[in-house]
């Protein structure tokens, strides 16, 4: 799995702690090993900019997705793990911004890290395809992204 992190925000992020969590979900939901995912962190102005592009909204917000390829996790597209010769796909982008992120860090109460991760968790199950727009579709992405977050911290001792 090759996840290429690129910190263009100018503030200080843990990259390989974001590279290590999207390998966590991305073999959690089973995708194929040769898949590539790239994780973008920016500033403001650069968040804004691409939340005005793409999804016609004023101002920055804290993370946007940018599917390449039709990249289903195994469970979901019917696959299983002797589909090995399925193709290696681009997954797409997963844009953040870790200075939004931190505003809404501190109103939850828990660490800029720890909302990144939500954040970067998030971002990659829309590229899978996942949505929140309607109570199932909400349901369960979310309790998915809190399982992987879970058992991604659980790995990592904390």
């Amino acid at each position: 799995m090759t996840v290429e992190v690129v910190n263009e925000s100018g503030v200080p992020v843990d990259e390989s702690a974001l590279a290590g969590l999207s390998r966590h979900v991305l073999d959690g939901l089973r995708v194929h090993p040769l898949a590539e995912l790239s994780v973008l962190l920016v500033d403001e102005a650069a968040m804004t900019e691409l939340h005005e592009k793409w999804m016609d909204e004023p101002g920055p917000t804290d993370v946007l997705s940018f599917p390449m390829d039709e990249l289903r996790p195994g469970h979901l597209s019917g696959g299983s793990d002797e589909d090995e010769d399925a193709d290696p796909a681009l997954l797409g982008d997963v844009v953040l911004c870790p200075a939004v992120a931190e505003r809404q860090a501190r109103d939850a109460g828990h660490s800029t890290g720890d909302e990144l991760e939500l954040l970067c968790t998030h971002g990659i199950l829309h590229l899978l395809g996942f949505d929140h727009a309607e109570p199932d579709e909400h349901k369960e992405m979310f309790g998915l992204q809190a399982e992987l977050l879970t058992s991604w911290r659980e790995k990592r001792g904390g």
